[in-house]
């Protein structure tokens, strides 16, 4: 009997261990363009914060192409667990579908690309805009200048928020970039009068993005004499905020499609200045060396 139950113990000790170094083993698989990839990564894609305007576009995505028909779904996460994923994935080749926005900082970190969207999901290339409390331009005109002045472009900001990324504070990064950045300081601020003391107060969603523009905002408005203030918000409160004067400008409204439904509900009470970025891109990305994935078709086709 004895002898029985040490076998047994032992049959399953090794079971145990076997199962243990096979998901050891997938844990570690590089990605193999030979086999279908949903299997490869469980029909998972890897997104971020579940009220972000990507991970509903996704969810749209999983219907019209159609994903969830193929047993594919969208795990929600974080900005950081997301990348951390991808970190990791991408250091031993294995195989990933996350959900990708740009200007982001792991575009020039990562060997990564965005899937082709043939049926237009996601839209095209959207505007990074700046908008205002109904009149900000009245009774702070100066401030009200540098905002409406403020462009740069993805690889700027990827700068800035590459920086914060290594580790650096956001402010810290921000008037580090203005002082390499002599001339873009002064584009954004030709002409503006000095502000004196008078108060600012800027709301933002705390994106990767959105944290580089408004930390740069804030440093040139305060070497311009102005007290500013910022708060980061989720989407819907940050455009309220500016709606109901809570606060005085963003540089976090995305459009047309991932703050549209904001833009719509909030259009007659807030200002919209204008874009400050153009170029900006939402939609699913894979490393770059699944090379035969290149279309959102891709992940059910190959």
């Amino acid at each position: 009997m004895r002898k029985k139950v040490r076998y047994v113990l032992a049959t399953l000790t090794m079971f145990l261990l076997a199962t243990v170094l096979t998901a050891c083993s997938s844990l570690t698989s590089p990605y193999n363009p030979h086999k279908k990839l949903g299997p490869q990564i469980n029909y998972t894609i890897t997104g971020i914060d579940a009220g972000a305007g990507i991970m509903a576009s996704t969810q749209n995505a999983l219907k019209q192409y159609p994903l969830a028909q193929h047993k594919w779904q969208l795990q929600t996460s974080s900005t950081a667990a997301m990348t951390s994923t991808l970190a990791k994935a991408i250091k031993y080749k294995q195989p990933i579908v996350v959900t990708g926005w740009q200007p982001h900082w792991m575009f020039k970190k990562f060997p990564i690309k965005f899937l082709k969207d043939p049926k237009n999901v996601y839209g095209k290339a959207e505007q990074i805009h700046t908008i205002t409390r109904k009149g900000l331009a009245k009774d702070n005109p100066g401030a009200y200048q540098i905002l409406k002045q403020f462009h740069w472009n993805p690889s700027q900001m990827s700068d800035v928020m590459l920086k914060t990324n290594a580790g650096v504070d956001p402010k810290k990064a921000a008037d580090e970039f203005i002082q390499k950045n002599p001339k873009l300081y002064e584009q954004w601020t030709k002409g503006a009068p000095r502000g004196n003391g008078k108060s600012v107060k800027l709301t933002y969603v705390a994106w990767d993005s959105e944290i580089a523009s408004t930390n740069v905002m804030a440093e040139v408005l305060n070497k311009m004499g102005y007290k500013t203030t910022i708060q980061a918000l989720e989407m819907q409160p940050m455009w309220a905020s500016i709606a109901t004067n809570a606060a005085d400008a963003s540089l976090s409204a995305w459009l047309p499609n991932t703050a549209g439904l904001y833009l719509k509900q909030y259009k007659d009470k807030i200002d919209d200045v204008g874009p400050n970025l153009y170029g900006a891109k939402v939609g699913l990305a894979v490393p770059k060396y699944m090379k035969n994935i290149n279309s959102i078709d891709d992940l059910i086709n190959k």
